[in-house]
Formats: structure tokens, C-alpha cells, sequence
């Protein structure tokens, strides 16, 4: 079954190949994967933390998620070499999809005064990058025994050559961009 966004996007060729004519329907733009990152302090990073982490990203996510590690230690942060920091999961194909219809549909218009996300989040790879303060918008989360709020960095990876296309296909898959 297709979710809406991948519905959404399938709808969305025409339009994008009408309004900068591509000559081959290869260079259409397409949504490559979506990459969700949670860090947690060094100092909080005990196993039920990390274990609580690692279960509720999973079950946001529909897929396991790596634990990432530190690179060298800064004593001023407290930190030390292969010390957990964090998970990150990386989504492809019909999980990305379904992520994407869960997180636009369902996650963001449940966060408080919510009016769309900035246009600013653009790098020079014109890949999408937002963050998410509090991970309980997520219907998965049980708001009853939650021990910490931790906030989400998300990016959403295109194959678009320019911020203007990139722009445009996020905004056809109903992404909340004003």
C-alpha cells in the first residue's frame, strides 16, 4: 500500500518536470533517504538513558537504530573517547515514506504554535535539515513514563542540483515549509 507522501510525490513528477523542463526524466528530483540523529549529553549518558533512547527512536523510526560514539575526548565537555553521545537511523524506500507521512501528517501539527517549518534549512547540497525540541509529538511515545525529553535533527537528503528544485518537492509532498 503507498502512503500518502509517496502518492504525493508520484503526482508531483509532472509538475516538476513542467516547471524546469527536464530533458531527462532521470535528473527529476527524487527523495533519497531521510536521516534522524538524537544526541544526549555525555554526562547522561548511562545505559537506561541510552536504552530508553535507543527503544523510543526504533519505535518512532520502524527501524533499528546505531548508537554513535565519540571520536576523541574533550575534557572540557566532559567526554571521553568511545563514550555513547547518541543513535541515529538512516531510512530508505517505504520507510522513509512512511516516516515522512507519519512526521508531516501526524508529529508536526501536534507541536504548539506550530506555523511551518523555516525555508533557511537548506545546505549547499540543498538537503533539508530541521530539529524537533521534545520527541513526544510522535503518537508512539507513551506519555506515561517518559524519564527524558530529547529533541530530534532530522535532514531529508534529495537528488535536486538547486535549492529552488528541492524547495519545490518538498512543498508538493505537503512538507510544511512557509
Amino acid at each position: 500500500m503507498q502512503t500518502l507522501t509517496e502518492k504525493l510525490y508520484k503526482n508531483s513528477i509532472e509538475d516538476l518536470n513542467k516547471k524546469f523542463s527536464y530533458k531527462n526524466s532521470m535528473a527529476i528530483p527524487k527523495l533519497k533517504m531521510v536521516s534522524v540523529n538524537v544526541g544526549i549529553k555525555a554526562s547522561e549518558s548511562d545505559n537506561k538513558t541510552l536504552a530508553y533512547l535507543l527503544s523510543q527512536i526504533s519505535n518512532i523510526t520502524g527501524q533499528k537504530a546505531v548508537l554513535t560514539k565519540s571520536r576523541k575526548a574533550i575534557s572540557t565537555f566532559k567526554l571521553r573517547k568511545d563514550l555513547a553521545i547518541g543513535c541515529r537511523v538512516t531510512l530508505r524506500g517505504k520507510k522513509m515514506y512512511h516516516f515522512l507521512d507519519k512526521l508531516i501528517n501526524i508529529a508536526l501539527p501536534r507541536i504548539r504554535d506550530f506555523r511551518g517549518l523555516s525555508a533557511n534549512g537548506f545546505n549547499q547540497s540543498n538537503h533539508y535539515s530541521f530539529g524537533i525540541k521534545e520527541h513526544n509529538i510522535f503518537l508512539e511515545v507513551d506519555l506515561d513514563n517518559i524519564p527524558k525529553l530529547f529533541g530530534l535533527n532530522i535532514t531529508v537528503v534529495t537528488t535536486a542540483k538547486t535549492k529552488e528544485e528541492a524547495l519545490f518537492l518538498l512543498k508538493k509532498i505537503n512538507f510544511p515549509i512557509k
